[in-house]
């Protein structure tokens, strides 16, 4: 090749969802496929969503951009819901609307760092929260997972590694891929840290819609100055079974709202807008239909962990909760990748080994149950009773 390429680029880990998918591509007809490996909903969005979609179609407007942080009414209705979620001041001007929680992370911190910064980030972490700052040159500091604190990170451990180019503390919760929900007083004290020292608490909330109890998961946005310290990501995804629509939010303070705009009119100039009109529709009309499935959900949060009791498989569940289950392996001594790959080509059971997730996951594999129905879960259990690995 006679030009060159990133050098950033190059030393990004692959896709892992894409590797994973590969090992049992052309996989011969024998047990059905398990598919724990991607968290996606299995069931479709309500029929009703579906013939509103069909009948917005039909205005001209739905083919072009949309305003590059939003439409106005899915805004000020995503605001609105904040707000009355959290009771705190969240207006329409704390919101940008972006393409998926993933570029909402993306544009996060092209905001708030710069090549050389650092970001503090736990382990294990979502894997392209680590590829992202990899490829923007941004240092991630990592926190040591804690499987015996059900995976929350250590708040004297992450102040201690605060240093002068410390842009921002990011937490997941509920977590990808731990499943592990963080006490309110341990967000509590994250923000107070962060606004201590100058910095972002960047809390990822794509799965706030799945937690085992109701209500709100923390009040940190009654806090009247949260928009100094707090940047809150969201995807519109899980909750209206909605993924291929790429539609998330990033709710900040207004300042930094305006500078995340210039790097969202570069990068997509705005999130699709029949993706906006399907939010905004779920946001209006799908409570109901989300508080079952949330129901359904802890009902295979409570099926999958009655699968692992039954079981003398030796897998170990270590951290359970929204859509995901964290597991630590039997097999001491062999990679995470070479476990995840033999339950995938041997028992037919597909999920993401912990090396995706960050160094020092060797010994755990992440199971997604959010695309299998609860019926699957003793059939897992007997499958990893028969893993043997040579």
């Amino acid at each position: 090749m006679a030009y060159r390429l990133n050098s950033l680029l190059g030393q990004v880990v692959e896709p892992p969802i894409a590797e994973v998918h590969g090992w049992v591509a052309g996989r011969a007809p024998g047990r059905p496929l398990i598919d724990m490996a991607q968290a996606v909903p299995r069931y479709a969005p309500p029929a009703d969503a579906t013939r509103h979609l069909q009948a917005r179609l039909g205005d001209p407007e739905i083919v072009r951009y949309a305003p590059i942080i939003g439409l106005a009414p899915l805004r000020e209705a995503f605001a609105d819901h904040v707000g009355r979620l959290y009771g705190g001041p969240v207006s329409a001007e704390n919101v940008a609307i972006t393409a998926g929680c993933n570029q909402a992370f993306c544009l996060a911190m092209m905001t708030l760092a710069e090549a050389g910064d650092e970001v503090i980030l736990p382990l294990p972490y979502y894997f392209n929260h680590q590829m992202w700052l990899d490829m923007q040159g941004i240092r991630a500091v990592h926190l040591a997972f804690r499987p015996d604190r059900g995976g929350v990170p250590d708040l004297a451990e992450a102040e201690a590694k605060i240093g002068p180019r410390t842009r921002a503390i990011v937490l997941v919760s509920p977590n990808n891929p731990t499943g592990a929900i963080y006490p309110p007083e341990v967000l509590a004290r994250f923000l107070a840290l962060a606004r201590r020292h100058g910095i972002a608490l960047v809390l990822d909330e794509t799965y706030k819609d799945f937690l085992p109890g109701e209500g709100a998961a923390h009040d940190l946005f009654r806090q009247p100055d949260w928009a100094e310290t707090l940047v809150q990501l969201y995807s519109f995804s899980k909750a209206f079974a909605m993924a291929g629509h790429r539609v998330g939010a990033v709710t900040a303070g207004p300042a930094m709202i305006e500078q995340l705009t210039k790097a969202m009119d570069c990068v997509a100039i705005s999130a699709p807008r029949i993706g906006q009109e399907a939010a905004l529709y779920g946001l209006g009309h799908l409570a109901p239909w989300v508080a079952a499935n949330r129901q359904t959900m802890r009902e295979r949060v409570a099926m999958l962990e009655g699968a692992f009791r039954a079981n003398a498989s030796g897998y170990e569940l270590v951290s359970c909760g929204a859509y995901f289950a964290y597991v630590r392996h039997p097999h001491r001594g062999r990679g995470a990748k070479d476990v995840s790959r033999h339950l995938a080509q041997d028992l037919g059971i597909l999920t993401v080994p912990g090396s995706a997730f960050g160094p020092g996951q060797e010994d755990f594999i992440r199971f997604a149950f959010a695309n299998v129905d609860g019926e699957a879960m003793p059939e897992m259990a007997r499958r990893l009773a028969e893993s043997r690995m040579a």
